[in-house]
């Protein structure tokens, strides 16, 4: 109804006076609303992507190091060893007081000091998830590592984690050996071609391991050093691909 509503919302006729213009002020209010609704998921958006970009931590726990920072200062100890001092040497600005440039240094060093923390504990998040023996181990019963693994990970991990929180933490895409993918693509071919077609494909595929393989291969660890999925370069094609990882890693447990 409010696109019918906002269809009419406009109407005019032509007549020897001149333009006849009528506005429908309900249709113009469906137009307001829609505008607003628009707006809200916006900001949603925003707000969401902000919280998962800095998860592990929360944007209120970089007040809280703010806070620490500057009561710290005010007991008369530096606590970033001189690296604020630097920080308010080499500010741009000059035309404010002593004290809001120290005020200003502390504010950037404890942001830098919150970065620190975020990728370290990514990092170490990152180092726990690529844990995998608890899929092998019975149902209901758990080693005494699979429970100081799961410690661990409630550890670093925050709370209430949203749908892309773990996407920066997730351990990146392994890259398999050319030896194995030409393995694979052998053994999934096979049932498919008859006996000469298979020699053919499996001398092709001999010359491609000695040969075009291996540059390859080295394209693709190149690009794995700094993308988290060798694959694609989607934002979360990486999550989609860790799950798939895992089912198939569960799922060879019960052949």
């Amino acid at each position: 109804m409010a696109e019918a509503h906002q269809a009419v919302a406009f109407q005019f006729t032509v007549t020897p006076e001149g333009i006849d213009l009528q506005l429908s002020h309900q249709a113009l209010s469906e137009i307001y609303l829609s505008v607003v609704r628009s707006w809200k998921k916006r900001i949603i958006r925003v707000k969401n992507r902000v919280i998962s970009g800095v998860y592990p931590a929360s944007p209120s726990s970089w007040l809280f190091v703010v806070i620490a920072i500057l009561a710290t200062m005010y007991t008369r100890s530096d606590p970033s060893m001189g690296l604020i001092a630097k920080i308010q040497e080499h500010l741009p600005v000059s035309q404010i007081s002593t004290q809001c440039q120290a005020v200003v240094s502390a504010v950037v060093f404890s942001t830098m000091l919150w970065l620190l923390l975020i990728f370290t504990m990514r990092l170490c998040l990152k180092q726990l998830l690529s844990y995998h023996r608890w899929m092998f181990e019975q149902h209901g019963k758990m080693s005494t590592t699979t429970k100081i693994w799961v410690a661990l990970v409630r550890i670093f991990s925050g709370r209430k984690p949203l749908l892309y929180s773990y996407q920066g933490s997730l351990p990146n895409l392994p890259l398999p050996a050319v030896k194995d993918t030409v393995k694979r693509y052998l053994e999934s071919v096979r049932p498919l071609v008859d006996d000469a077609e298979f020699e053919r494909r499996n001398k092709l595929a001999s010359e491609f391991e000695s040969s075009l393989g291996k540059r390859l291969q080295w394209y693709l660890k190149l690009k794995a050093l700094w993308a988290s999925n060798y694959v694609s370069d989607r934002p979360h094609c990486s999550t989609k691909v860790w799950l798939l990882q895992c089912s198939t890693q569960r799922k060879k447990t019960f052949y």
